[in-house]
């Protein structure tokens, strides 16, 4: 979310007309200003080496997302975007070369279609049940791969967040005894939020009271404001407490918040893909893997360049939440304040089984208890995998 959008100028019907008539004529049926462009900006990763992945992965890579572009949830994805994009509008969907860290044409097009609002809301998981042209989706949560474990099976092959950046949050004026969510559960404080599984646990421990809890939230902050802060909300550390802030005049101060993954260890949105394509797809994965892992450790020493082509991106699928300059720098500090993307020493984009199984013994009963049963068995191997992680791509180079 954000309070600022500019919109593009629309171009007028007999200027559009003399700009065609000039292109027609500057070019014959042979030139492909996309290829020459492409070919142009971006050098070619060596033949046959790590970055070339032209032989083991389809011509172009498909990537459903869970919501529009953004920095925190796919920014790894959006920084693999070569510079010349074919974007869709109406398709809410961008295609562009593929390019490895310093610029490396790895010799296939990556394709990140948006999710969540782009495509009525219909779960990443299930959008890839009902279009196999998908090659990876990123769900919205970890969570939702457990909860779909038994009708609609997915596999990560990494996590592009260790720790998922939801969080509850209140005002400490108001609220200036209060300093974790568990406080919260010991006043009477009204807490909205956007319907999510990690509340259902709060509740079902205790943790929260059913009653204090209102699923009626939208990721709006209106109503908090309007409430004057007596009330907490739910959101996410790496934009929303820069936005209260920073981008709303009508509250425009501090907000205090703790992370829900420090009582429900759900981690961050993970590359999934469908069990049954992973020996088609394991050749490619091996180098393409890696390549996001990097991208993911390029991203956070350097986003300025993947901060613009979102806010590019969502001013042309016109999103209902736009996005600025300053929640992009933000959501990176938090994402390295917070330890996000990775723990402290250990590989990007790995997976701790053990957490993967503490999340399952902790997620299956809340399922269990909607009438939504979880695979029988289900265990880290039915969720996740390592097999592809380069274990020597870490942040900071440590």
């Amino acid at each position: 979310m954000s309070l600022h959008h500019v919109r593009r100028k629309a171009v007028p019907l007999a200027a559009a007309a003399a700009m065609l008539s000039v292109l027609a004529a500057c070019g014959d049926g042979d030139d492909d200003g996309g290829d020459d462009g492409k070919n142009s900006a971006s050098p070619a990763a060596e033949a046959g080496g790590a970055t070339d992945l032209s032989k083991e992965c389809p011509e172009t890579i498909v990537v459903q997302t869970a919501w529009w572009p953004d920095i925190t949830s796919a920014g790894a994805m959006y920084q693999l975007l070569g510079d010349d994009m074919d974007v869709d509008a109406n398709a809410k969907k961008v295609t562009a070369p593929l390019v490895a860290s310093g610029g490396k044409d790895t010799g296939v097009k990556l394709e990140l279609r948006s999710g969540g609002p782009a495509i009525g809301f219909n779960p990443t998981s299930s959008q890839m049940y009902t279009d196999d042209s998908i090659h990876l989706g990123i769900p919205q949560g970890f969570d939702e791969a457990i909860q779909n474990s038994g009708r609609q099976p997915t596999l990560a092959v990494m996590s592009l967040l260790a720790k998922n950046p939801q969080v509850i949050m209140w005002d400490p004026e108001k609220h200036p005894d209060v300093k974790s969510i568990e406080d919260i559960g010991r006043t009477d404080t009204t807490v909205v939020y956007v319907p999510t599984p990690y509340m259902d646990y709060l509740t079902s421990k205790g943790i929260l009271k059913k009653d204090q809890v209102d699923s009626s939230g939208d990721g709006s902050p209106a109503r908090f404001v309007a409430a004057g802060g007596t009330i907490a909300t739910s959101g996410y550390a790496t934009e929303d407490p820069y936005i209260y802030e920073e981008e709303l005049p009508d509250w425009g101060k501090p907000v205090a918040s703790q992370l829900a993954y420090e009582y429900y260890p759900n981690p961050g949105p993970s590359p999934v893909i469908r069990p049954a394509d992973k020996a088609e797809l394991a050749p490619c994965l091996k180098k393409l893997v890696p390549v996001i892992q990097q991208g993911a450790v390029d991203l956070m020493e350097n986003p300025d360049p993947v901060i613009d082509k979102v806010i590019e991106l969502r001013d042309t699928f016109k999103a209902d939440q736009p996005f600025s300059k300053g929640v992009g720098k933000y959501s990176v500090e938090q994402m390295r304040a917070l330890d996000l993307v990775a723990d402290p020493g250990k590989p990007v984009g790995e997976f701790d089984t053990g957490r993967v199984q503490e999340l399952i013994d902790l997620a299956g009963p809340v399922f269990e208890a909607q009438k939504k049963p979880i695979k029988d068995g289900l265990a880290p191997g039915d969720l996740v995998t390592n097999e592809f992680i380069d274990t020597s791509i870490t942040l900071g180079g440590e």
